[in-house]
């Protein structure tokens, strides 16, 4: 997930440093401070309070998702904020200082921005023609071979592809059915999954093929295709448990194929440290919080909560500050991990991130009927289960880092589109 901006490249560098700290695969707060033009959160519905302009429908439609998962009911103010942000085509920018401005060819429409409030609006419900119209615009601007780029008419990715297969799949529209040229999503996604054969990463998906047309291993790709090519959205349950895999070749290898040899290609990555790495500019490997998240949510929907176990837990150990200093999509993506892996989002490793997320933006109207009777019973069988298991790893997930991108037209800054070996 992305968002891509025409600016400075040193304005973009530093916003990637520090991405890597405090912005988790989807920009959660990139900016470090506000600035005079960004408009107050509380006034306007926004949460967070950093500068808007690369994240503000990001953010938002994130932060959204993860209460309504958490059985909280948003504040109408916050729902109205991300509606308001909709151009009249349908398509969504990273942000619009003048929401009553028509769109015009100067604004920075993308893929990964209305796909994200496409999920989210769908998800609260009452907003079938926002989503309608962002579901035409993104269907019209498919590429060639199936997949999307960040922005129209740019070569397709694995994370801008993933992001809107899991919009169609959330409105229960199929991808295999949503063609441009005879190709679907998935046959775009899988054209950049690396053959097993490879000496080095084996089975992981590619961001993009380089200028060479070489595809090169990319963690952050390689999460994201897979809940991809699982046909999975921001938010997914864990899937049937399965034994770890090694990676198996196929000449043509099917969707389920791709995602259990990226989840091995994930867990390899994952086997030394508990998480992924990330550096940036020649600066030590440091621990890239965002992209493990995304491999926790990757590994717990291909194969079972198990399969998540190690990085779940290091998060839970380790997270609770990156998502303080990063924001209300860093809470959101712990809080869709938290969901995949049957872990409390109120109770993650003492943090609860329902209640923090809640705190950087309006206060939401409540929670959702068909939650409230259930809670108290619910967190009495989870004390009671947690009594039986001395297991370090909850019973109940997200999407690493703000990276610059050229793209020939302009610099993508991509959370989850960084070229990156683990």
């Amino acid at each position: 997930m992305n968002v891509r901006r025409r600016s400075s490249v040193a304005a973009l560098a530093a916003t990637a440093v520090i991405g890597v700290a405090a912005a988790p695969a989807v920009a959660a707060d990139p900016s470090p401070s506000a600035t005079t033009s960004a408009p107050s959160t509380a006034a306007s519905g926004l949460y967070g309070s950093g500068d808007p302009q690369f994240d503000g429908v990001w953010r938002q439609s994130l932060a959204l998702l993860a209460q309504d998962t958490a059985g909280v009911v948003p504040s109408s103010k916050a729902v109205k904020w991300l509606t308001d942000q909709q151009c009249d085509d349908g398509s969504f920018a990273p942000f619009r200082a003048e929401p009553a401005k028509a769109c015009d060819a100067e604004t920075m429409v993308d893929t990964n921005n209305t796909a994200a409030a496409v999920q989210a609006l769908w998800a609260v419900g009452g907003h079938g023609d926002v989503v309608d119209e962002a579901l035409g615009w993104l269907k019209s601007v498919q590429n060639k071979d199936g997949g999307w780029g960040y922005s129209p008419g740019t070569p397709s990715d694995a994370n801008s592809t993933s992001v809107v297969i899991g919009a169609l799949t959330a409105t229960e529209t199929d991808p295999e059915g949503v063609e441009k040229n005879s190709k679907s999503p998935y046959d775009a996604l899988l054209a950049l999954a690396l053959p097993c054969a490879e000496d080095k990463g084996a089975g992981a998906f590619a961001f993009q093929p380089d200028k060479d047309g070489k595809l090169l291993a990319n963690a952050d790709a390689t999460a994201a295709g897979l809940l991809g090519a699982l046909g999975k959205g921001l938010v997914t349950e864990a899937g049937e448990t399965t034994d770890a895999a090694s990676c198996a070749n196929a000449d043509e290898p099917t969707r389920e194929q791709a995602a259990a040899n990226a989840a091995a290609y994930l867990t390899d990555a994952l086997a030394k440290d508990g998480h992924l790495k990330s550096a940036l500019g020649g600066s030590p490997d440091q621990p890239d919080y965002g992209n493990t998240t995304d491999a926790v949510t990757a590994l717990a929907a291909q194969g079972g909560a198990d399969k998540a176990a190690g990085p779940l837990a290091w998060l839970k150990k380790n997270a609770g500050q990156w998502a303080e200093e990063s924001g209300p999509a860093a809470y959101a993506q712990l809080i869709f991990a938290a969901h995949a892996t049957g872990t409390d989002p109120r109770d993650f490793g003492g943090t609860d991130l329902v209640e923090q997320l809640n705190a950087t933006g309006p206060a939401p109207q409540g929670a959702k009927a068909s939650d409230t009777a259930t809670t108290t019973g619910k967190a009495a069988d989870e004390d009671e289960d947690e009594k039986k298991d001395d297991s370090p790893f909850g019973v109940w997930w997200y999407v690493g880092v703000c990276l610059v991108f050229g793209i020939g037209i302009g610099f993508l800054i991509s959370n989850r589109g960084k070229k990156q070996q683990p």
